[in-house]
């Protein structure tokens, strides 16, 4: 039982390290959004795909973060702890995949292409809808980790 328990917190003590990086990589996420949803100046097309771009590459990241480590992690975790998780996660993930492919496809309309003043335009609505879709993402991400992993640490921590 004591090397079960040895088990359960060498497996599981990783998961918070990974959740913690996860939620930074979040907060860079956030960070450029903000800057980016603060521009007023559409004519600076240079500059402003510039911010288009590394907020796509922090989106992308992120959300990449979630899909190939996180949620693994989080779906191995209700496995082994078999106390409904795996059940909340099928409710969830699908929407959650829904905000995906959102993301996706903002990241998707850069392209690698110069941009016109009109095209800034069309992108800053589209960023105020991918503002919206991230923040209900990160509600569903949050209620997933409180529910999926918060849920099990006092167990790990007790093993």
């Amino acid at each position: 039982m004591l090397e079960n328990c040895r088990n359960a917190r060498e497996r599981w003590g990783g998961v918070s390290e990974l959740i913690d990086r996860w939620l930074k990589e979040r907060q860079e996420l956030l960070v450029q959004y903000c800057e980016l949803s603060g521009e007023s100046d559409f004519s600076q097309t240079d500059a402003l795909r510039e911010k288009f771009v590394r907020l796509c590459e922090v989106l992308v990241d992120y959300v990449s973060a979630g899909h190939f480590e996180v949620y693994e992690q989080l779906i191995q975790e209700a496995r082994e702890f078999n106390d409904g998780g795996l059940e909340l996660a099928a409710k969830l993930y699908p929407r959650i995949e829904q905000t995906t492919e959102v993301a996706l496809n903002f990241n998707d309309r850069l392209d690698g292409r110069e941009l016109s003043e009109v095209d800034v335009k069309e992108l800053f609505n589209e960023l105020s809808r991918l503002g919206e879709v991230l923040e209900s993402r990160f509600e569903m991400e949050d209620f997933l980790i409180e529910n999926l992993h918060n849920a099990h640490a006092g167990k790990v921590a007790s093993a």
